[in-house]
């Protein structure tokens, strides 16, 4: 039977897999992955839900979900690399996305990850990132440079601002498919803090830009650092781990240059 127009579009379509990491934030989850199947349906082929700590099933809307979910349960909890890089691991789709499960789309009839697509696809992009906003509407800081301990505390104790984006928070990121297997997705032996960082500065390393897309969503989590001891230690333990490695050397080199080219935070 000869395909529609329609589902010949869709199949030309770059295909992306979304990967969520659920630490008892059912709701949450509940709630993005409905407005996924409502908003993003054309856009996401696979959504892999990973419960890295044991809580009820997520129900689909009406009995069926418009993208393959896949489901995974934790025997033990797991980092939040080594989660992602085992949902996103041998997959065939084009471009793979790690979402927060406490991250809302907006409701503006627009599907993000159209957008994020978009920007991810031109040669020399590592990566895709959208607008965050908090849940007032202000823009969120998730655009940072090379973390230093001076900088952590002119940020914390003079509330100084970012002027590069070395690095992006990974709350939503969209990265072609080949570039995060070339560089191994990232780096496990950050427990839950600074992967992303880390992932950064690895793809700057190689030449490659971190774009900011034209989409928006809101980021309604707060750190977990600022209010538990135990995510206080894995951060600071994380933070260490970091600025010991050879990675982070070399892009400060190269980031803090005055022939970088790095990205500057601009107003939205």
């Amino acid at each position: 039977m000869p395909m529609n127009l329609s589902q010949t579009a869709l199949q030309s379509r770059p295909s992306l897999v979304v990967s969520i990491v659920s630490h008892g934030h059912g709701a949450l989850v509940q709630r993005l992955l409905e407005q996924l199947a409502r908003r993003c349906a054309d856009s996401v082929r696979r959504v892999v839900l990973t419960h890295n700590v044991p809580e009820e099933l997520i129900l689909p809307p009406s009995e069926v979900w418009p993208f393959e979910l896949e489901v995974r349960r934790n025997q033990a909890p797991m980092g939040f690399g080594a989660n992602h890089n085992r949902a996103l691991s041998g997959g065939s789709e084009h471009f793979v996305c790690v979402l927060n499960p406490d991250v809302i789309l907006l409701d503006d009839g627009l599907d993000p990850f159209d957008a994020l697509v978009a920007a991810a696809t031109p040669s020399g992009v590592g990566c895709a990132y959208p607008v965050q906003l908090d849940e007032e509407g202000k823009v969120q800081d998730s655009e940072r440079e090379v973390p230093t301990p001076l900088r952590l505390l002119q940020r914390r104790l003079l509330g100084r601002r970012e002027t590069r984006a070395d690095w992006v928070n990974a709350a939503c990121l969209l990265v072609p498919r080949s570039i995060w297997n070339a560089l191994g997705g990232f780096d496990e032996k950050y427990f839950m803090y600074c992967e992303d960082v880390d992932f950064c500065l690895r793809l700057r390393l190689r030449g490659l830009r971190l774009v900011r897309a034209k989409a928006r969503i809101v980021h309604a989590g707060q750190r977990a650092s600022g209010r538990r001891a135990t995510h206080l230690v894995w951060h600071v333990r994380s933070l260490f781990e970091l600025w010991r490695s050879p990675v982070y050397r070399q892009a400060q080199q190269l980031l803090t240059s005055a022939s970088a080219g790095s990205s500057t935070i601009g107003t939205p």
